[in-house]
């Protein structure tokens, strides 16, 4: 059985912060970090917009380094997983994949969220390299560059338009008659002249070259009459939306309509007193690796002021 003050779940920027910002406040903060240590950035090849770096650095990278700060202030690391969470002891309590038992008096959820992704063969293959499922955190690769988009909701919307302050051409691609966006954001769309839209079909294949690895062309298929053909594109975005890895908790603390945890306002404090929420797990709307960090800070600000306040 393991004892803490403070328990974090989740290594990604979220996470790794809210431990640093802990173990200075002399909390003895536990990190647990889950099944994918490092989180969405280990997928990712130049990151370019975090700040500190003026030179393109590797995401896997940049996790390492806020792991072994977090190590360096005197965050515990487990390498394990929870597996079940009970939101209604207090302590809380918290069984890992290893068949650990932790009790925490402050639990702080950084367990991130994933991309949904069309699950071909592929996407996997090209993935990082001309597949992305974030134009915000790779659209600037693509300067006057053609790209496609899949998707139609709002999510989809959002990435074609930010797209074209750097690409030349923007296809969008649904395989629906009809976007299922905001109403306002369609007709931005359906208006804007780099934005190309291609109803009715769905991505069949990525095609691409091997040396270097890079993503050349779309086999698409008309989803009513069962025909393919190629568009030619240097990017494609995948933009069917995040699921928020919160499944653990359901039931047990209060998600919104998506399945992201709800937090008040400006803070990271949930429905259940003691319990923070941080990252991609509550926020749905910049889902940015540095936007990520800063709310860990939150987090294990509101968790101290709880603890002070509590213990």
């Amino acid at each position: 059985m393991i004892k803490s003050k403070i328990l974090i779940l989740g290594s990604g920027p979220a996470g790794y912060t809210a431990g640093i910002y802990a173990a200075r406040a002399c909390l003895e903060p536990i990190l647990l970090t889950g099944a994918s240590k490092g989180g969405q950035l280990t997928t990712t090849t130049d990151v370019e917009n975090y700040t500190g770096f003026p030179k393109p650095v590797q995401g896997s990278w940049l996790m390492e380094q806020m792991e072994e700060h977090a190590k360096n202030v005197g965050v515990k690391i487990i390498e394990d997983t929870a597996t079940s969470v009970n939101l209604k002891t207090s302590p809380f309590e918290i069984i890992t994949a290893n068949n650990s038992k932790m009790y925490t008096d402050a639990l702080i959820i950084a367990t991130g969220a994933v991309a949904k992704w069309l699950n071909l063969p592929s996407e996997n293959k090209f993935r990082g390299y001309g597949v992305s499922g974030c134009a915000t955190c790779d659209g600037f690769f693509y300067r006057g560059k053609e790209v496609a988009v899949v998707g139609g909701g709002n999510t989809a919307l959002e990435e074609a338009l930010y797209l074209c302050n750097h690409a030349s051409k923007v296809t969008l691609i649904h395989r629906r008659g009809a976007f299922r966006g905001d109403m306002t954001m369609q007709q931005r769309v359906i208006n804007h002249p780099k934005i190309n839209i291609i109803w009715n079909h769905v991505v069949d294949e990525i095609i691409g070259d091997d040396n270097p690895k890079s993503v050349t062309a779309l086999n698409i298929k008309n989803a009513v009459a069962g025909t393919i053909s190629t568009l030619p594109i240097n990017g494609v975005f995948i933009a069917i939306g995040h699921k928020p890895n919160t499944d653990l908790f359901r039931g047990q603390i209060d998600l919104d309509n998506d399945g992201y945890i709800k937090t008040q306002a400006g803070t990271s404090i949930t429905n259940i007193s003691g319990v923070f929420a941080a990252g991609d797990v509550q926020d749905k709307i910049y889902r940015q690796a540095i936007t990520s960090a800063g709310s860990g800070c939150i987090a294990a600000l509101d968790a101290e002021k709880y603890l002070s306040s509590t213990l």
